[in-house]
């Protein structure tokens, strides 16, 4: 979807939530919740009533996989536009198929089964992973409820999100790639 209509419907959440009684809002807390529905009582961090915290949480997550398939079976794939910086930047690196939502040569199976793409992938999760449970939320929770809640918290997760995300993308990547 557009930004003109994604953004605003996303906006439109925080005061939904707000009406509805619950100020939680993002997808890393439906991990927990999945693993507290699957593997109850096994783990204490998984033991609680998930169905009461993260019922509402769990058919949200279900409908954004339900209307991303729908807006792309309906839609078609959205030609993604980038700016000849990042196109030039990404030729550095050696990326030179643009034609799809992101880069081939970086999302191919082959790429992703080597060695490179396996630490990237085992690091990369452990580090969203832990990031995510140390910061109490994930971006989507933090830059959205947290930041419309004025909480401090969530406006220093939110910086430290971008600014692991600007050392990543600067410093990282271009030592793995």
């Amino acid at each position: 979807m557009p930004w003109y209509v994604a953004g605003p419907i996303i906006g439109l959440m925080v005061p939904a939530l707000l009406l509805l009684g619950n100020r939680m809002f993002g997808f890393s807390s439906n991990l927990r919740h999945v693993c507290a529905a699957l593997a109850p009582g096994r783990v204490h961090f998984f033991s609680y009533d998930w169905k009461s915290v993260g019922g509402w949480n769990l058919t949200f997550l279900l409908g954004n996989l339900l209307g991303a398939v729908l807006a792309a079976r309906w839609l078609g794939v959205p030609e993604v536009g980038i700016s000849d910086a990042t196109v030039e930047s990404l030729l550095g690196l050696g990326v030179t198929d643009f034609s799809g939502l992101v880069p081939a040569q970086a999302f191919a199976w082959s790429e992703l089964l080597s060695a490179r793409g396996l630490v990237m992938l085992a690091l990369g999760g452990f580090l969203v992973g832990f990031g995510t449970a140390y910061a109490g939320g994930c971006t989507s929770g933090h830059a959205i409820t947290g930041l419309a809640s004025l909480e401090l918290a969530s406006l220093l997760a939110v910086v430290g999100f971008f600014a692991g995300g600007l050392i990543a993308t600067h410093l990282i990547l271009p030592l793995l790639w």
